[in-house]
C-alpha cells in the first residue's frame, strides 16, 4: 500500500505538468496553422533545379 501513496501522487503531478505544458503550447499557438505542415512538406521552395 505505501507504492501507491507514491506513485498515485506522482501520476497526478505528470498529468498536471503535462496539461500545463499543452495549455502553455496551446496560448503560445502552436495550433494556429493546421494546414500548413501539410503543404509545406509537399512544396518545393527550397531545391534550385
Amino acid at each position: 500500500m505505501s507504492g501507491l501513496g507514491l506513485l498515485i501522487p506522482l501520476a497526478l503531478l505528470l498529468g498536471l505538468g503535462g496539461l500545463a505544458t499543452f495549455l502553455w503550447s496551446l496560448n503560445a499557438g502552436q495550433y494556429d496553422d493546421m494546414d500548413g505542415a501539410g503543404i509545406r512538406i509537399l512544396t518545393d521552395e527550397d531545391c534550385e533545379s
